[in-house]
């Protein structure tokens, strides 16, 4: 699980990063999370991706302002362009992701 400094270091640093906010008591985060590490690891190589229990890491939720759980932000260069709560399908974000990651990251290291 990634701490607050942890996470702005390497948004800083990579090139496009999905920070999964989640709860030891959320149901949704346990069954989302590994069928959404798995598309975006299918898709989109270059991802970093981090977690963050908010019960353990409360200075990191409140600092990307995040109040509910299961919650995904996607950045790129460093910035914030998707963030999404509770209820998402996969393969909706995975669209989302498609674009800017293909622009920003190139399609050579897209799903092509």
């Amino acid at each position: 699980m990634a701490t607050l400094s942890e996470i702005e270091l390497i948004v800083g640093e990579r090139p496009a990063v999905m920070v999964y906010f989640s709860a030891p008591s959320c149901g949704v985060c346990h069954a989302l999370k590994p069928k959404l590490v798995q598309a975006i690891n299918a898709n989109f190589p270059l991802f970093e991706i981090l977690s963050v229990d908010v019960s353990r890491q409360p200075e990191a939720s409140s600092q990307f302002g995040v109040f509910a759980t299961p919650t995904v932000l996607i950045f790129f260069e460093g910035k914030e362009f998707i963030r999404k709560s509770r209820n998402m399908s996969v393969a909706g974000l995975v669209e989302e992701i498609r674009r800017p990651y293909e622009i920003l990251i190139g399609t050579e290291h897209g799903t092509e």
